[in-house]
């Protein structure tokens, strides 16, 4: 499997920024707006702003896994990741605040203190995947980006820093879903000419198609991939866009 480039340090500075525009965003709201829906069915601002904090400790779990070499696992449990985010979301605004800013505190410093010669060192994820603890800070970028989205406040996919864009979508294409059996071949083409391939591998005679090819600004791109956009920005000259599985 092709993996991320890392860039550690790039992704450590990128982490603290999007840290501190999701906080400007947050202390704009009130707390009847915390309890809102937010853009993901089912979940308040509330629930997502409870997410980003267990997710920034947990994250900061696996960078002390990797710094000491004890096994330190994101959650206990999922029954227990899942009552913590709704025990949390019903918090009023100045709590929610509070959290994030302590949980991004901590991961901070987690990521400060992960010398070099632990970067390589690899965890295992919620999900079961092997990730290099130097690649930790761009999974937390992403979260924060991508739920930054997710408030409903403004801060669209549209808005996202090109940086991120690029780093998000080749890891879409180069690891999410590469390969993945319930998405077609496809060939994506950024308005600017760069080109990814993704979805499945096919074999046999079916190995002989032209992958689908879908164009459009790398955003609306990442948009489409992440469930963040309907695809409404794309070209897919003439094909129905495929439905993308849930990240």
């Amino acid at each position: 499997m092709t993996l991320t480039p890392s860039d550690f340090p790039h992704d450590v500075a990128a982490v603290r920024e999007a840290t501190d525009r999701l906080l400007v965003s947050v202390s704009k709201l009130d707390d009847a707006a915390i309890g809102e829906p937010s853009l993901l069915p089912g979940w308040t601002r509330g629930h997502v702003l409870a997410h980003l904090a267990r997710n920034a400790d947990a994250l900061g779990n696996l960078l002390t896994w990797a710094r000491t070499g004890v096994r330190t696992p994101m959650y206990a449990s999922a029954e227990v990741r899942g009552r913590d985010i709704e025990r949390g979301a019903g918090r009023p605004l100045a709590a929610q605040l509070e959290d994030l800013r302590e949980t991004a505190a901590r991961f901070d410093a987690a990521m400060e203190a992960l010398p070099e010669e632990r970067w390589a060192f690899e965890v295992e994820m919620r999900n079961g995947v092997v990730e290099r603890a130097d690649r930790l800070p761009l999974r937390r970028l992403t979260e924060l980006e991508l739920h930054h989205v997710d408030l409903g406040v403004g801060h669209t996919v549209d808005q996202l820093s090109p940086a991120f864009v690029d780093r998000e979508l080749y890891f879409l294409c180069s690891v999410k879903f590469a390969g993945h059996p319930e998405l077609p071949p496809l060939e994506l083409r950024a308005d600017d000419g760069r080109r990814w391939r993704t979805g499945r591998a096919d074999t046999g005679p079916e190995a002989e198609a032209a992958p689908l090819v879908v164009t459009g600004s790398a955003a609306a791109l990442v948009g489409w991939l992440t469930g963040r956009g309907d695809g409404g920005k794309l070209d897919s000259h003439g094909s129905e866009l495929p439905a993308v599985p849930p990240l």
